[in-house]
């Protein structure tokens, strides 16, 4: 299989939220390793657990809310996860997510052990949420059908509708206290501070250093960094908070190291980059310097299997989680290697 394979299929499901059809694997596939790499090599993931329910989740239902189920008739209702698009964590470790099969912006309460889901906030009907954000109650989500980011709390009274400068934004993140959207219609990187005002924007449509062929995620480090999936070219670009270009990693290719349709990309908390991608069904880490480190999954429904894997987050203590839409579910892995 040849690199120049992909240059045509790269242009399918590019943007946020587009998608393709395809087979998953044997369901007699019950044997797939749960850690990885596979022996002699030492493991650094483990495979925890896949998340498809709120109950899943650890989410409690009230006595009252029982009650009320059971005089409805919906307590056997479940309420499944149908296509988990978007992964973040909040300060408080938190997770939210954004669900594009059911349109919706979900949240779950650690603490409190609640789950929260909206499909409309005011007046605003959530019609392609991709990208979820969280910082101090408030959620920025990236709707990219709406071409707007929309600002609303935890009690669900909207904020905010922020469309300066956004034409199809597709992913949010924050950093320094600034909201960061990628917007793939205009290939650019545009900057707000958190009450949505426009502070700069950065990139335009080419190959270059610090040029963008289809941004679509957004992530940044422990150090002030910010990376971007730029998806049509293949590769993950870092800057500063300021745009700064300061590097790549990746390229296109169908070997480790390589990319085919990059999608979510997150960091640990000793910098290790880690990018999903959907031509390919795995997830590639690579250390602080770029260097390939391990590539994990391929297409299926088994653990560590994707089918078209789009959003990832890790906690504090190295927990990953990886959105995998056709499979409904959100599979849970954990860095265990040494650094």
């Amino acid at each position: 299989m040849k690199a120049t394979r992909f240059s045509g299929l790269l242009l399918i499901g590019a943007l946020a939220g587009c998608s393709s059809q395809r087979t998953s694997a044997p369901a007699d596939w019950s044997e797939s390793p749960r850690v990885w790499p596979d022996p002699p090599d030492p493991p650094r993931i483990a495979y925890q657990h896949s998340l498809s329910t709120p109950a899943e989740f650890g989410s409690k239902v009230s006595t009252f809310a029982r009650f009320g189920q059971w005089l409805t008739g919906t307590g056997k209702r479940e309420d499944r996860l149908r296509k988990p698009f978007g992964l973040t964590l909040d300060e408080n470790e938190n997770l939210c997510l954004t669900d594009t099969g059911a349109n919706t912006v979900c949240f779950f309460d650690r603490a409190a052990h609640r789950w929260h889901s909206w499909n409309k906030v005011g007046p605003v009907r959530f019609l392609s949420p991709v990208s979820v954000a969280k910082r101090y109650g408030t959620f920025f989500v990236a709707d990219s059908t709406l071409g707007r980011v929309i600002v609303f709390r935890e009690d669900g009274k909207l904020g905010l509708q922020i469309t300066n400068h956004l034409q199809r934004p597709c992913a949010v993140t924050i950093l320094n206290d600034n909201l960061f959207v990628a917007d793939s219609q205009r290939h650019t990187v545009v900057k707000f501070d958190l009450a949505g005002n426009f502070l700069k924007e950065f990139g335009s449509r080419g190959s270059g250093e610090g040029q963008f062929n289809f941004p679509t995620h957004l992530a940044a480090d422990n150090t002030g960094m910010l990376y971007v999936t730029d998806s049509m070219n293949s590769r993950i670009q870092k800057f500063t908070a300021e745009g700064e270009y300061k590097g790549a990693v990746g390229k296109l290719g169908d070997s480790p190291g390589h990319f085919g349709r990059p999608k979510g990309i997150a960091l640990d908390t000793a910098g290790r980059l880690y990018a999903l991608d959907a031509m390919f069904d795995n997830f590639q880490i690579f250390d602080r310097d770029g260097r390939l480190m391990l590539a994990i999954g391929e297409t299926g429904s088994q653990p560590g299997q994707f089918w078209l894997a789009n959003g990832i987050a890790i906690s504090r203590d190295n927990q990953i989680y990886v959105a995998d839409p056709y499979n409904r579910r959100i599979q849970v892995f954990k860095y265990i290697g040494g650094e």
